[in-house]
This record gives C-alpha cells, structure tokens and sequence, in this order.
C-alpha cells in the first residue's frame, strides 16, 4: 500500500472512532453511575401470624370493695392483618388490624362456672358480639426512627373501631426487622366510656370495672 493510501486510510479509522464516540448508541453514552439496587426502594406486606404473637387486654376492678375483687386478664385468641414497610426506613408503612370480638377469653385462674360467667357478660352485655362481631384499627400514617440495627421505634396513628364506634388512635411499638418476619411490641389504653360501652358493675356498683382497659401485643408477622 502507498504512503498516500495509507494516509487516506487512517483518516478513514479516525472518522469512524470519532462518530461512534459522538453516537447515542454507543457503549460510551452508558450512565457513569450505577442503578440503585432494587431493594433500596421496594416496599413488602407482611402477614400477622396469631399462632405466634401475644394480644391482651387488662380490665381492672374499681368500687367501694375493688379490694375483694380482681383484675381481670384477657387474652385476644383471634385476629388477622397485615403490615406494609419499606425496606431500610420503615416510612412509609401501614397496618391494618382485624380482631373477632367473641374470641377474646379470660386467662386467670378462676373455676369453670365463673369463667363463663366472665366471659358470656363480657360478650353479651359488654362488646355486644352479635351487632358488633369485628374490631379493627387501620392506620393513616407512620412515624419511625431508627434504634438500632433492624430496630425501630414507631408511632402509629389511626381509626380503632370498637362496638360500631370510630375513635382516633395512637399506638406506640418497637420494631424488630428480620430476614422474613417481623416482631412489634407495645400497648396502649381504651376508654369503654369512648365507645359507647358501659363499664359493667355490680353489687350496686360497689364492685365494678374500671373505664380504661390496658391493651399489650407482642406481635410477630412474616413475609
């Protein structure tokens, strides 16, 4: 090949390096940055496992003769939900909790007559099962900041509704995020008086249950 070819020739290589440098198509218009993983910003539902979680409810006696009476422990034997976070922060998340009224059940020990005595007023008389059968929370924001590791201390607001009666909400837990579950913990307090129920008294009130119930959860749901 002669000198003038070979120039010819170079001028040629030169013209294509530069126009597939300048061309959208080429690998050199790739982002200088990486993608953000996937995960970073994806969001899961968990679902809430009641074979393996603890609700209760403390009713506690008041009246002249509260002191010959006792506190009551009730445990929530059936309820469903489900949990919705983001993955690293939490926010923005939300619950929604659903409990069937005739499951709640005494835990204290106390005779077999009694305990359906208890449990029937509480019921009947008290949640009112038959009208109202379900109770439910479900959140309208969530607030958390990291503790520690996969923990976090939250703050849910929301609507409870008890015995047909909606009441705005404030739960406040602990958070513990596993590989594929989720542990809450926490409580908070219910006027009965808030939701149109009637503490239940007798003896002519001097035996009766105080207005406000303590709830407690220890609640674990998996994805």
């Amino acid at each position: 090949m002669t000198k003038r070819n070979l120039k010819r020739a170079a001028m040629f290589l030169a013209a294509v390096g530069a126009s597939l440098a300048l061309s959208p198509n080429s690998l050199s218009s790739a982002p200088a940055t990486p993608l953000a993983p996937v995960w970073a910003a994806a969001d899961a539902t968990y679902r809430i496992d009641a074979g393996q979680s603890r609700f209760m409810v403390k009713a506690f006696a008041g009246g002249f003769l509260s002191a010959f009476a006792h506190d009551h422990n009730i445990a929530i034997r059936e309820f469903s939900g489900d949990v919705r976070f983001t993955f690293g922060t939490v926010e923005p998340a939300s619950l929604q909790l659903r409990i069937k009224s005739a499951s709640l059940a005494v835990t204290d020990k106390v005779s077999a007559s009694d305990r359906q005595k208890i449990e029937g007023t509480m019921r009947d008389e008290v949640l009112e099962t038959g009208k109202y059968p379900e109770i439910t929370f479900k959140s309208t924001g969530v607030s958390a900041s990291k503790t520690g590791d996969g923990q976090f201390q939250a703050r849910i607001t929301g609507e409870l509704t008890l015995h047909g009666v909606t009441k705005p909400m404030t739960i406040n837990a602990e958070l513990e995020f596993g590989a594929s579950l989720m542990r809450a913990r926490g409580g908070f307090s219910v006027k009965q008086s808030s939701f149109d129920i009637k503490p239940v008294s007798v003896a002519g009130g001097t035996v009766k249950v105080k207005d406000e119930l303590k709830f407690t959860f220890d609640i674990v749901a998996k994805g």
